[in-house]
């Protein structure tokens, strides 16, 4: 035994003088052998839906035009009698008459079957909800949602035509120009008429289903907005705990709401301003003074109400075509002519933003527009030129929370750095030109 022991050894040593000698042959110094271990990764498991697909064979589709629930399942060889006593045990959790068309569904199905008979059917009526009917063992459905992932963004940069091309070249959804122009800053700056030089910051969140699939712009924390020189900060900050109300205010705690907005149509532009010396040259170049603001638009866009009111009138008269009259309160109204129809009756109460009717063309005028009418004291004015009152301010006992809450989102913003196009632009380009004139002289 011992003889046989010491001469295995001895197998091993001389293989492993071999081994040293391949080494020394090549140069006289001998080589560091490293010994490095092999790492066996185990192929991830593909979970969705909480199951592991990788235990089924997976179908998906979406819904077609005159499928049902039914007919999906009959499909793929389940019997009627099974099928009508799965409807009946699920449709306490969800009827099966509401599956749409267009929208995803998924069939679990039992690997191994011939048939590939599916034995749990899962439909997404959304990106984040899904409904699971499983008929495998016992049947049951239930509703649930994707894990959602929020991850706080950063973007700056400088205006050179509008707000949605500066986001754009930055791969940033054009979702967050509509959140700065009309959720933000529609009392206090006019999207319409940014100027080029005109700067902004932002922090903001994205939102991700299953930590891939982007669902957009969730919300913006801070922003700030230079226009025309002039500095407006925005900070969101939750003025009600219990029913989780939060506004916008600025670095001194005012509101940036306005008790009207500066428009009723959401990032339009204004094709007419409001102008009493207006001459046309169709009409013999007379006097026709003009005592509304025109806001150009396509026709059934929606028609915002500017402020909170009680509708007078929602009536079609002559040249105003269909229009709606709101009496806001004892000093102001507001009116919206040539609507393509009207979303409101009279008597009724509207909130500031409700749809009131939709942009047409009816009456007077020559292309779909609204024509936005403002009146203060019972005389027509021109709604720019007035100083609308503030929403409420923030009380006096969260003013101090709220001017802590904001220091290191302002510190944040602050220390953003501004992405200028022309500037880099003109980088890459002496980069390019130095690159170029360094390989001609290689």
């Amino acid at each position: 035994m011992e003889r046989a022991r010491i001469k295995r050894l001895g197998n091993r040593c001389i293989i492993a003088f071999a081994a040293i000698g391949l080494f020394y042959s090549c140069k006289q110094e001998p080589k560091e052998v490293i010994s490095e271990e092999i790492a066996i990764v185990e192929p991830e498991e593909t979970i969705e839906f909480g199951f592991n697909l990788d235990d089924y064979i997976v179908k998906r589709d979406t819904i077609q035009k005159g499928d049902s629930f039914g007919e999906i399942l009959q499909r793929n060889s389940i019997s009627f009698s099974h099928i009508f006593q799965i409807a009946e045990k699920t449709k306490d959790t969800f009827d099966i008459r509401k599956l749409q068309v267009g929208k995803p569904y998924t069939l679990l199905c039992t690997k191994g079957d011939s048939l590939q008979k599916p034995n749990c059917f899962i439909y997404q009526p959304n990106k984040e909800e899904y409904v699971v009917i499983n008929f495998q063992d016992s049947i049951h459905a239930y509703t649930s949602r994707k894990p959602i992932k929020y991850v706080e963004k950063e973007v700056a940069g400088v205006i050179t035509s509008n707000i949605s091309e500066a986001l754009s070249d930055q791969g940033v959804s054009v979702r967050l120009a509509y959140k700065l122009a009309d959720e933000i800053y529609p009392w206090t700056i006019d999207f319409r008429r940014l100027q080029k030089g005109d700067a902004f910051k932002v922090i903001y969140t994205d939102k991700y289903i299953d930590d891939s699939i982007y669902a957009g712009v969730a919300d913006v924390k801070a922003a700030y907005f230079e226009h025309n020189k002039e500095p407006f900060y925005a900070f969101e900050f939750e003025t009600d705990s219990v029913t989780g109300v939060s506004d916008y205010f600025n670095e001194e705690a005012k509101n940036l709401r306005r008790a009207f907005l500066q428009a009723p149509v959401q990032f339009s532009r204004i094709s007419s301003r409001y102008n009493l010396k207006r001459r046309i040259a169709y009409y013999g170049n007379k006097l026709r003074p003009h005592r509304g603001t025109d806001f150009a638009a396509a026709i059934g866009t929606p028609i915002l109400a500017t402020a909170n009111g009680t509708v007078i009138e929602s009536t079609r008269r002559g040249g105003n075509g269909k229009f709606v009259k709101i009496r806001h309160n004892a000093t102001y109204e507001t009116q919206y002519l040539h609507m393509k129809a009207q979303n409101v009756k009279k008597g009724q109460f509207v909130k500031q933003g409700d749809v009131i009717g939709w942009i047409g063309m009816t009456g007077n005028t020559g292309g779909p527009h609204v024509c936005y009418r403002f009146w203060k004291n019972g005389k027509e004015v021109d709604p720019f030129k007035q100083k609308l009152p503030e929403a409420e301010p923030i009380s006096d006992s969260l003013k101090v929370k709220y001017l802590e809450f904001i220091k290191p989102l302002k510190v944040q913003l602050d220390n953003i750095q501004y992405k200028i196009p022309e500037i880099e632009e003109k980088l890459e380009e002496v980069f390019d030109n130095t690159n170029a004139i360094t390989q001609v002289n290689n």
